[in-house]
Order: structure tokens, then sequence, then C-alpha cells
């Protein structure tokens, strides 16, 4: 099978290059970071994923996964290359592609026979083209090579059963040469029937883009059901439940609470947000879908307030810190835009999570409390707030929650308690949509 150079070794690349090892590909990741690169060796992640420090030791044993900072050794390796660097949001909201066209030239100076480029990072509509041009001018000779977009498509928590087992394969490609080679590389999934979209490169490219957009409204859409049924009295869970065994709608991502993170939804619906924006293109309903996220921390800071009116000095105990859980990843996640408000209106925030408390502290330093056990975080609490649905979190012993709060006010952004349950205990509870 064609071996396969792996540019990046953030959470796309690491966990792309450790599957397709998987697959029975040679793989070679590479990556700038020299302390990165010894760690991911010795069995150190760089970031929490469940399965992924056993699927890179496998595959290491194995002979199949190799790790370096010698860009040139391994593009001279490698017949395929994947370029999984970050592309983060700009302040104008438009993505960071400088490590991409950098990668571009990099890999266009160490060329030395035909090579297949693939463009894996979640890039802009005819960010592509672009690289070919930048492979172009950078190479040294007149080498052949074909470009590809394979946009990943990675839950955060569940990345490497999202890669072995996908909903589908998305390949952008216009040469029939490229589009065999990839057809090898996936051949395990073909085994799978997975299905295998091949489209054009720039069609490729919103796919993902289009993707993300869409599941960001689907949240958006039932928050706004959720502060509806507030007011009218009715329960949201009961709606979105009926409304998922609708096909055409489906169950999935209709969870009402205190909105989207992580490192793709708010990254991407901005990016394709200000994409259209360039072409002229208003796109009401994605920029409705981002406003209502950008909202849900300000309603529950409402519902707070209606209990208590002045934070100064209340201590305010928070469980849950990731954007989603199994996952220690911080970027976009509701819990640092509501530490913020507390921080800014004198509140004492202790904190617990199972996993992202060593990157909160990088973050806030000496500024909150940290925790190694959630009831140790919420003793003498005005109040509880659960931010991210930990399992751990589903079962709560009430009793001693009750004995060791200051107060009796539970904020439960996630909606993982029965209402009726947990009033009953004696607490003033607050939800979404219920």
């Amino acid at each position: 099978m064609p071996d396969v150079c792996m540019v990046g070794t953030g959470y796309v690349g690491l966990v792309s290059g450790a599957c397709l090892a998987d697959f029975g590909n040679g793989v070679i990741c590479v990556d700038i970071d020299s302390e990165r690169i010894e760690n991911i060796k010795n069995g150190r992640m760089p970031i929490y994923e469940p399965g992924l420090k056993e699927l890179v030791k496998r595959n290491i044993e194995a002979g199949r996964l190799f790790f370096t900072t010698d860009l040139a050794d391994a593009v001279r390796k490698s017949e395929v290359i994947f370029s999984a660097v970050g592309t983060p949001m700009n302040e104008d909201g438009s993505a960071n592609l400088s490590a991409v066209y950098q990668v571009a030239k990099d890999i266009a100076l160490h060329m030395d026979k035909y090579k297949v480029f693939v463009q894996k990072s979640t890039v802009p509509v005819g960010t592509s083209e672009k690289v070919k041009n930048i492979i172009r001018k950078y190479l040294v000779s007149d080498i052949p090579f074909d470009t590809i977009s394979n946009p990943e498509f990675l839950r955060e928590g569940s990345a490497i059963e999202d890669f072995m087992r996908p909903d589908r394969v998305v390949i952008g490609v216009d040469s029939k040469r490229a589009r065999e080679i990839m057809r090898e590389i996936y051949r395990p999934l073909y085994l799978l029937e997975t299905p295998i979209v091949f489209t054009s490169v720039r069609t490729s490219e919103l796919i993902k883009y289009a993707s993300n957009a869409f599941l960001a409204v689907k949240i958006s859409f039932i928050n706004e059901i959720a502060d509806l049924c507030e007011k009218l009295g009715t329960d949201v869970n009961d709606v979105a439940r009926a409304m998922g065994f609708d096909r055409r709608i489906g169950p999935k991502f209709l969870h009402a609470g205190i909105g989207y993170g992580g490192s793709c939804l708010p990254k991407d619906v901005s990016a394709i947000i200000h994409t259209a924006k360039e072409l002229g293109v208003e796109l009401k309903i994605i920029n409705g879908a981002s406003d209502v996220n950008d909202s849900r921390v300000d309603r529950l800071i409402e519902k707070m307030k209606f209990e208590i009116s002045d934070f100064s000095g209340k201590v305010i105990a928070l469980l849950g810190l990731s954007f989603k859980p199994n996952t220690d990843d911080l970027r976009h996640a509701p819990s640092l835009k509501f530490i913020d408000r507390l921080l800014e209106e004198g509140a004492r925030v202790k904190v617990y999570d199972p996993i992202a408390i060593d990157n909160t502290k990088k973050i806030y330093g000496s500024s909150i409390e940290y925790f190694d056990d959630s009831y140790l975080a919420m003793e003498g609490a005005e109040a509880l707030v659960i931010m991210t649905e930990w399992n751990e979190f589903r079962v709560l012993e009430l009793e001693k929650v009750k004995k060791l709060l200051k107060g009796n006010l539970i904020f439960d952004c996630r909606n993982i308690y029965e209402k009726k349950k947990i009033e009953a205990r004696g607490f003033r509870y607050h939800s979404f949509g219920r």
C-alpha cells in the first residue's frame, strides 16, 4: 500500500495518522515540535482521546507508524502527503491559513518524484487551488503531482471510531491516478461498504463547512425552541424526542442547553460566514445560529440572576470545563465565557473536571480554585452549575450534594437530571427548556 506522510500531529493529524497505519499503511507523522514527537514516541499523547495511546503504541510496535521532525526525509519516503496543520480563527472570523501555505512550500522544496498532496485540514473553498499554485512555484524541477481535498469529520471523544467506521469519506479529486491511490489507502473501508463520495476539490471543501454549519443550526434551533418551551410551560426534551423520530429530522444534535463549542463548529461556522460575506452572499440561517449560540451563557446568567441578584463574594461551583465529555479540549468551551462573567462580577469560582483541569490552569492560574473531586468543589457553594455532561455527574449522590452546598441551587446546563425528581429532594433546579 502507498506510504503516507502526515504533516502535523495535532488532533486531526495524530488520530488520522494512527488510524491510517492501523489500516495497514506505512505512515510517517511529522511535526516541528521535537518535544511533542519525543513524548508521543514514549507514549505521552499531546491530547486526550479514548483509545489513542493504545492505537499509537500498537502501530509503532507493528512497524507501520513512525514519528519524526525531518520533513525532507518523510516527503522523499512517501507517495501521499497529508497536511493536517491547524487553521485557527482570525479576529475577523476568517481561517488562518499561514500554516497550510507554509507546509505546501516546504513540501515542494523536498519533492523528488510524483506525489499526491492531500489537504486534511479544514480550509475555505478554493484553498487547495492556492496550495497547488504554491507547490508549483517552489518545486525545484518539473515534478508531477496532484492535489486532493479529503476533509475530516472526527468528533472529539469518539474520533477513532469515526475514522474507522465513518458515515462517509469525502474525496475531492480531479485526477484518475490520484483517485486510485486514495481508493487503495481507504481500501479497508470499501470492505465495510462505507460510502466514498468522490467529487470536485472545491465541492469537497464546501461539504465540510456545510456539514458543520448544519449541525450548528440544529443545536441553535433546539435551543431557541427550549426558550419558547420555558415560556409555554412545555418540555423541550419531549419535543426533541418526538421530532427525532421523524427520519427526515433525526434525533442527533437536538439537545438543548448551553450551546456548542470546541475546535470545529464555532470556527467553521465563522469561516463559512466570512467566505459568504466576501462573495456578497448573506447566510441568514447560519448567522442566526451563531448569534443564538453566542447568547447561551447570557441566558444562563439571566437564570442565575433570578436567584442570586449579586454574584460579588458568592461561591459558585462549576462541574465540567471541556466543551464536551471525553476530551480535555477547552477551545470555545462555554465554561470559559461563563467563568469570565463570574470573575468580572466578583464571584469566587470553584471548578472540577475529570480531564481538563490542567488545561484550565494554563488559562486562569490562581484566579479560580481547582479540585480533584466534584464533592470537594461544591462544598460551601451558593450554587452548583453542571456545564459538561460527563457520566460521573449524572450519578451524583443528591443527599450528599444537599449537605455540602450552602444554598440549594442547581443549574443543569445539559438537562441531565429529571426536573421533578431533583426538585423533590428540596433543590431549586434550573435547566433549559423545561
